[in-house]
């Protein structure tokens, strides 16, 4: 039986855990040979996984907003595969809910570097190996629900999401004529790395059945369910889909009841 990415080459960062890893992994099923990054070593027991099911996968740490790094992970893929098909710029950082007067320039920096500038460096790197090798390709960003309006993350996180969303579509317009194709998922609440602690601690709280009530279909996501959203751009089978950000939310942007409002003094 033949797999939806057989013979393509696939680079993945974020691939420590979560939505990272369960990409890897479908991947790797579907018949990619897959280059795979993160700056944690959970990215070595993601490659074990996949070695174990019979896949093929190379893994390094490294950081996904570090130019250096991209473009070694890039030139690592050509280097052992000959081509790079699918590029998936997944990595990211919370940086957590506090308000906009109490983060630093330094939080924004690096929230940015990594949520933004990562993604740009895949494209710049990955989207210039695929037109020059001439055979198009696909280039995949995480974005999130929270760059499509307030209420699902703290400011300097939904700015840079809103920043993929923007990128992948400028991206899309001077990658014309490459067979580039550039694309953002956008998820919703989903249990993966980043959000741990909120579910380690619903869980142990005894609310689980809290988690995700925001959204019409009541619960969070998981990260198998963003990954197959992956396949499908990756895949031949959105061959026409370009310079798009797909909602994977279970609803939850159809409304975005969440306001938050700043402690203290307020607007009359």
């Amino acid at each position: 039986m033949t797999g939806s990415l057989d013979g393509k080459t696939a680079i993945i960062t974020g691939a420590g855990s979560g939505i990272g890893r369960a990409t890897a992994i479908l991947f790797a099923a579907e018949g990619a040979n897959v280059v795979i990054g993160d700056l944690s070593d959970g990215v070595h027991a993601t490659a074990r996984a996949i070695e174990a099911a019979g896949g093929a996968v190379f893994a390094t740490q490294m950081d996904a907003g570090s130019e250096s790094d991209v473009a070694a992970l890039v030139e690592t893929a050509i280097t052992r595969h000959g081509s790079v098909d699918v590029a998936y710029a997944n990595a990211g950082i919370s940086g957590g809910m506090a308000s906009l007067f109490d983060q630093s320039v330094e939080d924004w920096a690096e929230i940015l570097r990594v949520n933004l500038i990562g993604p740009w460096l895949m494209v710049k790197h990955a989207g210039k190996a695929m037109w020059e090798a001439g055979n198009g390709g696909s280039i995949i960003c995480t974005a999130s629900v929270a760059g499509l309006r307030s209420g699902a993350g703290g400011a300097a996180y939904s700015a840079s999401k809103a920043g993929v969303i923007n990128l992948v579509q400028t991206s899309a317009q001077q990658l014309s004529g490459t067979g580039v194709r550039v694309n953002a998922i956008c998820p919703g609440l989903v249990e993966s790395g980043m959000t741990e602690s909120a579910f380690v601690y619903a869980r142990d709280k005894g609310v689980m059945d809290k988690v995700g009530r925001l959204n019409p279909l009541r619960r969070a996501g998981q990260p198998i369910e963003i990954a197959r959203t992956a396949l499908f751009l990756a895949s031949d089978a959105s061959s026409y889909i370009n310079g798009q950000s797909i909602v994977v939310d279970g609803g939850l942007s159809t409304s975005h009841p969440v306001t938050r409002q700043l402690t203290g003094k307020t607007a009359a």
